[in-house]
């Protein structure tokens, strides 16, 4: 029960930091850089839900400082996937200016990983395996898309999010 609590309080800290972080993009308009990553396994791919907003996302997050993309999207599969990457492709590099932000991501492929179903905690509430062609309904509108981009073949690019 204790454990329970505990990870109810977490999930509201997670969210009272993550519209802290929506407060400071709109007062400083800082530039972000991310990545997230599509990992593709026999024609699924595999979607998250945070504990502080709704919807399903790729797993991915922010920059750390000092660490380069690739070290991003590898330390964000394992965390929030339960994924460790052996083959990365670029997909493309993507830019949100919504929200008064200027937000940068870059979004990588890989089709062979390691994974073991990552335990619920504060930060990722779900992760689940979809049809590729058939996302569930609640995914974002800039994932939607990138799955469409992949499923057409398109090459690398650099656009709007």
């Amino acid at each position: 029960m204790l454990h329970r609590a505990w990870l109810e309080v977490g999930k509201l800290a997670r969210r009272l930091a993550w519209e802290g972080e929506r407060l400071r993009w709109r007062l400083f308009h800082p530039i972000t850089l991310g990545a997230r990553i599509i990992l593709l396994r026999g024609g699924q791919v595999l979607l998250i839900q945070h504990t502080y907003r709704p919807g399903w996302f790729l797993p991915g997050g922010g920059l750390d400082k000092g660490e380069s993309l690739e070290e991003c999207i590898r330390r964000e599969a394992e965390e929030e996937a339960g994924a460790t990457i052996r083959d990365l492709e670029l997909l493309g590099i993507y830019s949100e200016f919504g929200e008064d932000k200027s937000d940068h991501v870059a979004i990588f492929v890989s089709r062979d990983f390691g994974w073991r179903p990552p335990a619920p905690g504060n930060e990722v509430a779900r992760a689940e395996w979809f049809p590729l062609d058939a996302p569930p309904c609640g995914v974002s509108a800039g994932t939607r898309r990138r799955l469409a981009e992949l499923r057409a073949g398109c090459r690398p690019r650099a656009g709007r999010w």
